[in-house]
């Protein structure tokens, strides 16, 4: 039972991942189904980041009750644009193309972001092009393989592929009609969908500054939320002039305007925390590609979306891409993270004093306890050795030495500068 146990806690972490990519790829599905019913974009979206927001601002006071950090006017400043790239024109983008096109094209779309996020990187000299190293020519081949992928997802059909013998079509022509089928539309839902991963590039550049001032993930989710709720419905109020849209009732605009938002933007944001503080950030970006399989299975299944080779092709040249990327991050943090242990691991000094017979060999776990060393503090032999030979005049001079203390190790530190 015990083994039993250890398994499902490492599996643990994988679950909440799985959980959290079903949720996503539900969003997906559901924007669709409402969108199709007749609901505007622009208020859906202006509906979820309120959900979010509603959601995320109780969380925030809760947990954070106790160390808040400290609001400044910067803070609001940035979290401005986190509400707007992050949240309300990424959402609105992203889901006007799944509106335009399909909701696979979309979630095949969305893989670009780390990309896009390594060009814009790299543009502002946050990153540099590093093609001495095998991770620095994984990052730029991803980067180029996803973006190829992108292109044959997009222009390439090839042959159709039917995945079922039967199919489920949810879709329904609503007031808004059909999927478009003109090429002005789907020429627009491309530009949006790329403009969506521009978008959600920049925020996640703004957002690492951010965390960096404002170290509380969930006052930093909430102040995004709430700048991007707000947003969103003065864009929703002054684009919108039917107000019948803003009409929820108990239907699928309402599910799929509470889901989204307080499950996708608020309790999955906590799930992700949760995951990145076991495993790290890199480990929760590997699932992301799992949205992209469950949103075509659902697309192909429920929605009435066709599957075409060059299409699957593309998919899977999008997530060789991110994978790759995503490798070759990976090694660099590994070697950040490698130089960082060695500086603060065991240091060894030998330093010879003026006396040639004297010296004196230091040996410690980090340079902080050459702090406490200095203070005269008593450490524990484990983590601390400290060793003194001095010279036999010394010895006669100053201290006594027992002679049983040959058996263990203990000794004064002698500090000179």
């Amino acid at each position: 039972m015990r083994d039993i146990g250890k398994l499902v806690h490492g599996l643990k972490p994988a679950l909440m991942m799985l959980m959290v990519q079903i949720a996503f790829a539900s969003v997906n599905v559901l924007y669709k189904l409402a969108i199709n019913n007749g609901m505007s974009v622009r208020v859906l979206t202006a509906y979820r980041l309120i959900f979010a927001a509603a959601t995320t601002i109780p969380l925030a006071l809760f947990f954070e009750r106790k160390n808040r950090p400290k609001l400044t006017w910067r803070v609001v400043f940035m979290s401005f644009f986190c509400g707007l790239f992050g949240g309300s024109l990424f959402q609105n983008l992203y889901f006007e193309s799944l509106a335009l096109i399909s909701a696979t094209f979309a979630s095949a779309v969305y893989n670009l972001i780390p990309a896009v996020t390594f060009i814009l990187a790299v543009s502002f000299g946050y990153e540099r092009l590093n093609f001495k190293r095998a991770a620095g020519k994984a990052k730029v081949l991803g980067t180029i393989t996803g973006i190829g992928g992108a292109m044959m997802l997009t222009f390439l059909k090839g042959v159709e592929i039917n995945i079922w013998n039967f199919h489920i079509n949810l879709l329904h022509k609503g007031k808004n009609g059909t999927i478009n089928d003109d090429s002005g539309s789907k020429l627009l839902g491309i530009f949006f969908g790329l403009g969506s991963c521009f978008c959600f590039a920049l925020w996640l550049i703004i957002q690492a500054k951010m965390s960096k001032e404002y170290q509380g993930h969930y006052s930093s989710s909430a102040l995004m939320n709430l700048m991007g709720a707000t947003q969103a419905t003065i864009f929703a109020l002054c684009m919108e002039k039917d107000w019948s849209q803003w009409r929820l009732g108990w239907s699928i605009r309402l599910l799929t305007a509470a889901y989204s938002g307080v499950v996708a933007s608020g309790l999955m944001i906590v799930v992700i925390a949760w995951c990145v503080g076991m495993r790290g950030p890199l480990y929760a970006s590997v699932f992301n590609p799992l949205m992209l399989v469950l949103v075509a299975i659902a697309g192909s299944l429920m929605l009435d979306e066709n599957l075409y080779l060059g299409s699957v092709i593309g998919a899977v040249l999008i997530m060789v891409g991110l994978y790759m990327v995503l490798w070759g991050k990976s090694k660099e943090m590994k070697k950040v993270t490698h130089l960082e242990i060695t500086s603060e691991t065991e240091e060894i000094k030998i330093v010879v004093l003026s006396n040639p017979e004297e010296i004196e060999i230091v040996v410690s776990s980090n340079a902080e306890d050459h702090g406490d060393i200095n203070r005269g503090d008593n450490v524990d032999s484990n983590s601390k050795i400290e060793s003194n030979i001095v010279d036999k005049d010394d010895e006669h001079e100053g201290k006594d030495t027992e002679n049983n203390g040959k058996e263990e190790l203990v000794s004064s530190l002698q500090v000179k500068s």
